[in-house]
C-alpha cells in the first residue's frame, strides 16, 4: 500500500503539501496540486481516513441510530431511504448503528458513532428517557438531534410529531360519524409512540363525555398477526365496537382480515382506522383509511437543522408537525349518525 512519502516523492513536493491537498487546508499552487492529484492516481494511495479526521475536524458523516426490531416497519423504511437520499445530495454519508433492546445498549451506539468522529447523530430513541437525552445533548459539542420525542431542556434539538394529537383526531373523525363504541388496538406497552397514541384515544372519548371501556381496550405488538389476535380477544369477551383504531396500519390490516372471516363487515358493520399510511394502505379490501405522519417533511427538517447547528447558525424550537387522515373506504357512518 502506498505511503503519503511515496506520493510526495513522485509527485516532488514535500509531505505537507500532500497532507495540504488531501485536506484542503492551506493554500497549494494549482501545479503542485495537479501533480499531487496524478501522483495519488498512480500510487493507488489511499489517505488514512481516522487521519485525516483528526486533522480537519470533519468526517463528512452523520450517525443515525434506530434500534434493529424497528427496521422492518415501512415508515422506519421510509426515514432511513429518506435520510440517505439527502444526505448524499449534501456530500455526506450516513451511518447506521443498532440501539438494540436497552437504554444502554441506545447511548453505547451514540457512543460509537462518536467515536467514528461523525460529524452529528440523529436518534430515533425506543429506551431512553427524556431525561438521559437531554444529559447526553448537553454533554457533547456535536449536535445529537433526537426525532419522535419532546425534550425537556434541549428542545432546539427534537423534531417531533403529536402523537396524542394525531390519535384524538382519528377518534374525533369516528365519534362525528355517529361511531360511540371505539375499540383500539394499542402498541407495545413500552413504546413512547404507543402510549402516546394510547392517551389521544382516551382524551377524545373523555372529551366527547364517553368514558373509556378497559374492555376495548387491546394490546399489540405493532404486526399483522397482534391485530388479528386483539380481535379474537375481543370478540372472546363479547366486546361491541362499532369502530376500531389501531396503533399502525400492519395491525389494522390484520384487523380487518380477521372480522372479514368471522364475517363481520368492514366498514358496515365496523369501522377502522389505522397509523402511517403505509404504501398498502389504499391497495388492500377495503382500502384502509389511516393517520399519515409526516416523515419525509421531518426527515428534511432533521437534516437542515443539523446542518446549519454544523455551520454555527442557530436553529429555535419550531411546533410539532402533525398528522392527517387519509379516508379511504375502511370508515362508513356509526349507529348513532342518524
Amino acid at each position: 500500500m502506498a505511503t503519503i512519502q511515496e506520493v510526495a516523492k513522485r509527485a516532488g513536493v514535500s509531505k505537507a503539501t500532500v497532507s495540504r491537498v488531501l485536506s484542503g487546508n492551506g493554500y497549494v499552487g494549482q501545479q503542485k496540486r495537479e501533480q499531487v492529484l496524478q501522483a495519488i492516481a498512480e500510487t493507488g494511495y489511499r489517505p488514512n481516513l481516522l487521519a485525516r479526521n483528526l486533522a480537519t475536524r470533519t468526517s463528512q458523516t452523520i450517525g443515525l441510530v434506530i434500534t434493529n426490531t424497528l427496521y422492518s416497519g415501512s415508515y422506519f423504511t421510509e426515514m432511513m431511504a429518506h435520510s440517505a437520499r439527502i444526505l448524499e445530495q449534501q456530500g455526506r454519508q450516513l451511518i447506521l448503528a443498532d440501539g438494540k433492546h436497552t437504554a444502554e445498549q441506545e447511548q453505547a451506539a451514540i457512543q460509537f458513532l462518536l467515536d467514528l468522529r461523525c460529524d452529528g447523530i440523529i436518534i430515533y430513541p425506543r429506551f431512553l428517557s427524556i431525561d438521559a437525552l437531554d444529559t447526553i445533548i448537553s454533554r457533547h459539542k456535536q449536535p445529537i438531534l433526537v426525532i419522535n420525542r419532546r425534550l425537556r431542556v434541549n428542545q432546539s434539538y427534537c423534531i417531533f410529531s403529536d402523537q396524542h394529537a394525531s390519535s384524538a383526531t382519528a377518534v374525533n373523525h369516528l365519534l362525528a360519524q355517529g361511531h360511540r363504541d371505539i375499540a383500539f388496538i394499542t402498541g407495545s406497552p413500552d413504546s413512547p409512540t404507543g402510549i402516546e397514541r394510547l392517551s389521544g384515544y382516551r382524551a377524545a372519548l373523555n372529551l366527547a363525555g364517553i368514558e373509556a371501556d378497559p374492555a376495548r381496550i387491546v394490546a399489540g405488538k405493532w404486526t399483522a398477526q397482534s391485530g388479528m389476535a386483539a380481535v379474537d380477544r375481543l370478540l372472546a369477551h363479547g366486546v361491541t365496537f362499532s369502530a376500531l383504531v389501531a396503533s399502525n396500519d400492519e395491525m389494522a390490516i390484520g384487523a380487518i382480515k380477521r372480522l372479514t372471516e368471522c364475517q363481520i363487515a368492514v366498514p358496515e358493520q365496523v369501522s377502522v382506522i389505522g397509523f402511517d399510511d403505509i404504501p398498502l394502505a389504499p391497495y388492500i379490501t377495503p382500502s384502509l383509511s389511516s393517520m399519515k405522519l409526516p416523515v419525509t417533511e421531518m426527515i428534511d427538517e432533521t437534516i437542515q437543522r443539523l446542518l446549519t447547528m454544523l455551520d454555527g447558525g442557530d436553529w429555535h424550537p419550531q411546533a410539532p408537525f402533525t398528522a392527517s387522515l387519509m379516508l379511504r373506504d375502511s370508515v362508513a357512518q356509526g349507529p348513532g349518525s342518524g
